[in-house]
């Protein structure tokens, strides 16, 4: 049911879904595996879909870290609310990544330990990608921005933002994926 659900919104939608099936199990461990979870207070989703990742983060995450999850397709959005209807520590917003810092700043959050993103940053509109990483780069501060991209040609312009990115290919996942790690600071050799 996911994948019909998920590949039915490609169809309608390709540059914003940007897949034609959800993420691998193996893809979505590999997301979460950096975050330390004991300390992170707040943790951020941006485009979580169907929530392959958003599973990985409900298993591992701490009872009164905030799951903040921030899902732009309205089909998507709904699912995800009536999933997580009865967690207190999950908040589903229907909008855009764009607005990422305005969200915060309406739910009196200061910090965001973790972004994790599901985004199409490849097929998304270039001033759109550059608005949303922004607005992640002004509200991480020393956190870490997780994003999966299918290709590393997007990884030079997301440096324009997070200095400090390390990479990991997961080939099992339809197609095979790069999960980056991104933080403010020194560039690291990858």
């Amino acid at each position: 049911m996911q994948f019909i659900t998920f590949l039915t919104e490609f169809i309608k939608n390709p540059k914003n879904i940007g897949a034609i099936s959800p993420s691998s199990k193996k893809l979505a461990k590999k997301m979460v595996e950096t975050i330390c979870f004991e300390k992170a207070q707040c943790i951020v989703e941006l485009g979580p879909g169907t929530g392959s990742f958003t599973k990985e983060l409900m298993k591992r995450k701490e009872k009164t870290t905030k799951l903040i999850l921030i899902e732009y397709n309205e089909i998507f959005c709904e699912r995800l609310r009536q999933q997580f209807e009865h967690e207190p520590s999950v908040i589903v917003i229907h909008g855009s990544a764009e607005n990422l810092c305005m969200y915060m700043a309406a739910l009196n959050i200061e910090k965001i330990d973790y972004v994790v993103s599901g985004l199409p940053f490849t097929s998304l509109n270039p001033a759109v990608s550059s608005r949303i990483l922004h607005n992640v780069k002004d509200c991480l501060e020393d956190g870490e921005f997780i994003t999966f991209q299918y290709s590393l040609v997007r990884k030079s312009y997301i440096q324009q933002f997070f200095e400090n990115i390390s990479h990991e290919k997961v080939w099992v996942n339809l197609p095979p994926a790069y999960v980056l790690s991104c933080k403010l600071g020194n560039k690291r050799a990858s």
